[in-house]
């Protein structure tokens, strides 16, 4: 399964959207900005506990806001949070060790 689906993956359950099909990168950044910008004007607690429940780093939020002036905030925050939805999922690959290279002693 592909980075991409996977992200979408767990954004659907991170959010609770229904993503449709999104083809790109860029089609899930803009779908996810739009619901993103829908939480700062309407819910913006439910945003701040997403990015808790996501582990977004809150410094990191303030600093790329300030930095961003011209970009919408609802896009800066959709990067920062595919970027670190891409990161656990590469984590996830790394340190997982092959179903088959299990040691005898840990089975069961």
């Amino acid at each position: 399964m592909d980075n991409l689906l996977l992200v979408k993956e767990t954004l659907e359950k991170e959010t609770g959207m229904e993503l449709q099909t999104i083809p790109t990168i860029d089609g899930l950044q803009s779908a996810l900005a739009t619901y993103i910008n829908n939480l700062i004007l309407n819910d913006f607690e439910k945003l701040v506990f997403l990015l808790y429940r996501i582990d977004i780093n809150e410094k990191l939020i303030k600093q790329l806001l300030q930095e961003a002036t011209t970009t919408p905030a609802g896009e800066t925050i959709a990067q920062i949070i595919i970027e670190r939805q891409l990161q656990k999922i590469i984590s996830r690959k790394n340190n997982t060790p092959p179903a088959d290279a299990s040691c005898e002693e840990e089975k069961w």
